[in-house]
């Protein structure tokens, strides 16, 4: 049976600026626990606490940059382009050189109970 989501619920972001967070689908806006997708916008100059989370995170970069730093790389993820962060590993987002527009997918779903931010 389809399901209509006609609004996304805000999420209070971590971080040194203001980060809008929008959830459209996961356990905010409707409640489900096997997966997260939110709409996120990061200005320039953002950067959050490094964190270690028990979700698979797909992140979806569709303007502006966003860096991504691990324990073992830095990568510059464009609009465009796809980044993989995998359960358990290490990661802190930023979004030093432009405001970054993205889309977020959390396998299972993202809460701030299985994010653990530094």
């Amino acid at each position: 049976m389809a399901e209509f989501i006609e609004k996304p619920s805000i999420v209070k972001a971590a971080g040194n600026k203001e980060k809008i967070i929008k959830e459209f689908v996961g356990a905010v806006n409707t409640g489900g626990k096997n997966l997260s997708i939110a709409q996120m916008h990061s200005p320039q100059g953002w950067v959050e606490p490094g964190q270690t989370p028990e979700f698979d995170e797909y992140t979806l970069v569709l303007e502006g940059s966003l860096r991504v730093k691990t324990r073992g790389k830095e990568y510059n993820v464009s609009a465009g382009q796809c980044i993989i962060i995998r359960k358990n590993e290490w990661v802190q987002y930023s979004s030093p050189d432009s405001d970054a527009k993205y889309v977020s997918v959390c396998v299972p779903a993202f809460t701030p109970d299985t994010v653990h931010r530094d």
